[in-house]
């Protein structure tokens, strides 16, 4: 065999061992993440703002190296979400403030290889909705940071 050949095999040899490591694989997150069961978000707030959506859609448009699935494969590369307690009455501005808590947990092939509880509040806005929409997106910039360095109980956004 000749020297070209030889590389040529090493390098695939590399490149398979680099995909199969999942290295390269993007990170699986369920596009549409449940509520704690004590979360304390109204019926209106489950069934009108859309944070169940927004927050997997925020860590992706952060950039994050991630895949919206309907059901994370449990093999690969995966982020479980739970949104773990909302505060957010109607009344927008004139309620007071509004905030967010999200745990997660991260997997690679069944290992739990990190965690955080994230959280972020705003005031201001003039819709419940809007508020929530806001810090989805925000806390979705958070979560996509700690993807890139993931860590064992992280406290990020807020909840520091």
């Amino acid at each position: 065999m000749g020297r070209r050949s030889l590389f040529g095999l090493a390098a695939l040899a590399v490149a398979f061992a680099y995909s199969a490591t999942g290295a390269s694989a993007a990170t699986q997150i369920a596009r549409t993440i449940p509520f704690a069961a004590n979360a304390g978000a109204s019926t209106a707030v489950q069934q009108e703002c859309q944070v169940q959506t927004l927050v997997p859609q925020g860590i992706q448009q952060a950039g994050a190296d991630v895949t919206l699935v309907d059901a994370p494969a449990k093999g690969g590369r995966w982020l479980e979400l739970t949104i773990s307690e909302v505060h957010a009455p109607g009344g927008g501005l004139f309620s007071g403030p509004k905030w967010l808590t999200v745990a997660g947990t991260l997997y690679d092939r069944g290992k739990k290889i990190g965690s955080f509880r994230a959280k972020r509040l705003t005031t201001g806005m003039r819709s419940t909705c809007g508020s929530l929409a806001k810090i989805a997106q925000v806390i979705g910039q958070d979560i996509a940071g700690w993807l890139a360095a993931p860590s064992m109980n992280a406290e990020i956004g807020d909840a520091r």
